[in-house]
């Protein structure tokens, strides 16, 4: 939803004359025709997008830096502004940091791939750990030097489309249609990869009853792609013609808080009071760290907005009851969900 917001925000505003539902429908109707080929056709459409997407980034970096050095922006390099502003309000950073945490879900979405991975038990934890690396350090290296070219936030026109605005002011209109470009290939990379992460999570609980099986379940006998799954998240995406950025982001982060709070929940569960490891080191990596996550989590979660708690625990009331349905009111275990390489 929100990489289809995007490019629709994007687009709009380089071509004001095309409303934003037009490039919404446009691209998740590439998106879907992309995932139901097959993985192949996803990973070639992938890596030339985010291809392209490296470059206008390495020239993003590269001209701002030119601008730094020639006096724009702060004129300087480096500084601790970007990290710390003490006229800032640590509340507003909070508010910030739980919108944005979703940015790290890609992390979560690599393993429902397992099932189209080589060696996916080697190769999934390192993707996991590339990609946090990989794209946490881009973050912070893109946010930072974009702080330093361009200090003054206030005065964008418009907050949601402000990287057109720097890109204008360090490189002019041609690299302002080169950042555009880049940016909604990137969009269009992001979003395809969700939307197949997404279908095949789906499949997987359509092909272990967690969701009904003659839907979810399916696969196209010419395409060996789950091709219901797919046209059911495009029809979800269609949400985006309705909901603003800020609300998505605010409901995905509610989404991705859940997550985060339980896997550490899990980690203390498994480890230090059903396994025992409760040496000193064991102490620290099992019950300490999770714990502070936890608490970060929580912190996190009272900045959200509240329509985000009202869809949240909405959404979370709704698969309880659909859980009670399964286990027959809990009188059952229910059905587990398994992400197995040797399945076809």
């Amino acid at each position: 939803m929100i990489n289809y917001l995007v490019l629709g925000i994007y687009l709009n505003a380089e071509f004001p004359s095309v409303p934003n539902w037009v490039w919404i429908i446009l691209a998740i109707l590439i998106v879907t025709f992309v995932n139901i080929r097959g993985i192949k056709v996803v990973t070639n459409v992938n890596f030339f997008l985010i291809a392209f997407q490296v470059i206008v980034i390495a020239f993003f970096l590269i001209l701002s830096v030119k601008t730094i050095l020639s006096g724009g922006g702060t004129g300087t390099l480096f500084s601790t502004l970007p990290f710390f502003n003490p006229e800032g309000s640590i509340s507003l950073v909070f508010a910030g940091a739980a919108i944005l945490c979703l940015s790290f879900l890609g992390v979560d979405a690599v393993t429902t791939l397992s099932e189209e991975t080589v060696d996916a038990k080697k190769n999934i934890p390192k993707a996991i750990f590339l990609v946090t690396i990989i794209g946490g350090t881009l973050f912070i290296i893109v946010s930072y030097i974009g702080q330093m070219v361009y200090p003054d936030y206030m005065s964008f026109k418009d907050p949601d489309s402000a990287p057109l605005q720097i890109a204008i002011f360090i490189g002019g209109n041609m690299f302002k249609a080169m950042f555009l470009a880049g940016f909604v290939l990137g969009a269009f990379a992001s979003a395809t990869s969700s939307h197949a992460s997404v279908s095949r999570l789906l499949f997987a609980m359509g092909r272990d009853t967690i969701l009904p099986k003659k839907i979810f379940g399916y696969i196209s006998p010419k395409f060996r792609t789950p091709v219901y799954s797919t046209v059911i998240v495009s029809l979800l995406a269609l949400s985006s013609l309705v909901f603003s950025l800020d609300t998505v982001a605010s409901f995905i982060s509610f989404g991705a808080l859940s997550a985060f709070t339980i896997v550490h929940i899990s980690v203390i569960t498994h480890y230090f009071f059903k396994n025992r490891r409760r040496s000193m080191k064991d102490s620290i990596l099992y019950l300490v760290i999770p714990f502070i996550g936890i608490v970060l989590c929580v912190w996190l979660w009272t900045s959200l907005s509240r329509d985000a708690f009202i869809l949240g625990i909405s959404w979370f009331i709704i698969g309880a009851l659909y859980l009670a349905y399964l286990t027959k009111m809990f009188k059952e275990k229910p059905p587990e969900l398994s992400f197995d390489e040797n399945v076809s």
